[in-house]
């Protein structure tokens, strides 16, 4: 009886634990940075096509251009050390938007000769998900795949 009731308190004492633990740190998202071959194209993509605008890069380290994503979080973009370095091909790897303004986006991006794809890679065609969210991916000058969605 005494083991099971010393097997309780340690049980119990260490969900305390765990408890204050995690009342010690929480996170939320900072940052995505990209490897990218041209940072000045690239730059120049993300400002041009999705209007997102520079900040300053805190780093002071050369090759990295800083833009923000808005309420906070940033898009850090820095050279390749080698240029012969693959992205990833495929559109399950990406970072999505919402885009206000999403047909008035579309007409952009065709204004621009900037191909867009449904989740199936689909040329030109908008897939509209089961909760009726428009969706696009389509990719930067080095190849990654970023997923646009209406606000609804």
């Amino acid at each position: 009886m005494k083991k099971l009731t010393l097997l309780f308190l340690l049980l119990g004492f260490s969900e305390f634990i765990i408890a204050q633990e995690n009342a010690l740190f929480s996170v939320t998202f900072n940052h995505v940075a990209l490897s990218v071959k041209d940072v000045n194209r690239s730059a120049e993509f993300y400002k041009k096509t999705l209007n997102f605008e520079e900040i300053t890069n805190r780093s002071k380290k050369e090759g990295r251009r800083w833009l923000s994503l808005g309420e906070g979080k940033e898009l850090h973009l820095i050279a390749a050390t080698n240029l012969n370095e693959r992205v990833v091909d495929n559109n399950k790897v990406h970072f999505a938007l919402t885009a206000l303004g999403f047909d008035y986006f579309i007409k952009k991006l065709e204004s621009m000769n900037i191909k867009y794809f449904d989740w199936q890679g689909i040329p030109n065609k908008i897939k509209i998900r089961a909760d009726g969210v428009k969706q696009i991916y389509f990719q930067d000058p080095d190849g990654y795949w970023i997923e646009v969605n209406s606000d609804i």
